[in-house]
């Protein structure tokens, strides 16, 4: 089975960084995270790019198992832009060449992880951003990506519709606090050695999303490729917003060439949809919907919980636009699983 990207999606992607790629011309990037679900997006394009302007670029990825990984995308084993680096970005050694782009990607966006253990979630965090800008410093980076998230902000006020950059809140998650205290390490640690710029993802759809972990629509889609009924565990409410994953890379590359030195921006989608609603519209992409059971009774006394993102910096400072609406992404995402794990379309409407 192909476990690629759709080639629609990477031919949506190059032509809209036409201009950006310019700057990786005979470039050395290094990347911690680039086997999950941002790394895989950001590493397909970054090898049709390579490929199709010539740029004569290398991207180098620190993977805890390289083999294991190839094993299962083979697709990226003959690449030859591409180089495995094996090691924990808490402590891997640094390997001696130079490199022009740093992108820290790493993550461990792990409900369990949250649950049982938050000081190990916390020093993954925290303790693999030092590691990797004193790995920015030793090999002459000029830019660090810091590629954090929403969850710096902590819970978003009910009367607040959209979190712009500017909102100073509290982190109530150990996954939240240490991406939070990691991008001020950024921030003095880069000071006077080289720039840094800082992504806060929000919600995403696309192929490579997991199903089957913390993420919501993932495990929709799941339950319904399943053809089991799709469980809410809550009332429904809560709102979120959902950036299809051709977007979001996109603006991840933008925000790399492009982004202003000791800058965050917000990336995500802006229109925000209740999980109650959102699991009609995964229902609705196939012929027989699936019966949807929510768990929780609703409360009509308090306003629903909110994370969506207030994008206008990154639209307004860096010309970026959203290209798909949440019927397309999904519509998108749920083709790809179908294809891969090889079930019929005659389910589809």
């Amino acid at each position: 089975m192909n476990k690629a990207l759709p080639q629609e999606d990477l031919a949506n992607i190059l032509p809209r960084l036409a201009p950006l790629w310019e700057k990786l011309y005979e470039k050395r990037l290094f990347i911690t995270g680039g086997t999950g679900f941002f790394g895989k997006w950001l590493m397909e394009s970054f090898i049709s790019a390579n490929q199709k302007y010539k740029l004569d670029a290398t991207l180098t990825i620190l993977s805890r198992s390289p083999e294991n990984f190839l094993a299962e995308y083979p697709h990226f084993r003959d690449c030859q832009e591409l180089t495995f680096v094996q090691g924990d970005v808490r402590s891997f050694t640094f390997p001696p060449e130079k490199y022009d782009y740093v992108i820290h990607a790493a993550t461990e966006a792990s409900a369990k992880l949250e649950h049982e253990n938050p000081e190990e979630m916390y020093s993954v965090i925290t303790d693999g951003t030092k590691h990797i800008l004193d790995f920015a410093g030793q090999c002459s980076a000029k830019r660090f990506f810091f590629i954090s998230s929403g969850a710096v902000y902590g819970p978003q006020p009910t009367t607040l519709s959209h979190i712009p950059e500017t909102y100073d809140g509290t982190p109530s998650t150990s996954y939240g606090k240490g991406k939070k205290a990691s991008e001020q390490l950024c921030i003095d640690v880069s000071a006077g050695r080289f720039e840094c710029v800082i992504a806060r993802p929000f919600a995403f759809v696309g192929p490579y999303l997991p199903l089957d972990t913390h993420f919501a629509v993932g495990n929709f889609i799941r339950d319904v490729l399943a053809g089991n009924p799709i469980i809410i565990n809550g009332d429904g409410t809560p709102l979120r917003s959902y950036m299809y994953a051709a977007d979001l890379t996109v603006w991840l590359w933008t925000i790399l060439a492009n982004g202003q030195d000791g800058s965050a921006y917000n990336v995500g989608s802006d229109q925000p949809i209740s999980i109650a609603e959102l699991a009609k519209e995964i229902s609705r992409c196939f012929k027989n919907q699936n019966e949807i059971r929510i768990l929780q009774p609703t409360d009509n006394t308090a306003l629903p919980q909110r994370y969506v993102p207030d994008v206008s910096r990154a639209m307004t400072e860096l010309s970026l636009k959203i290209d798909y609406n949440l019927r397309q992404s999904l519509d998108k995402t749920i083709r790809w699983h179908l294809q891969r794990t090889e079930t019929t379309d005659d389910r589809r409407q």
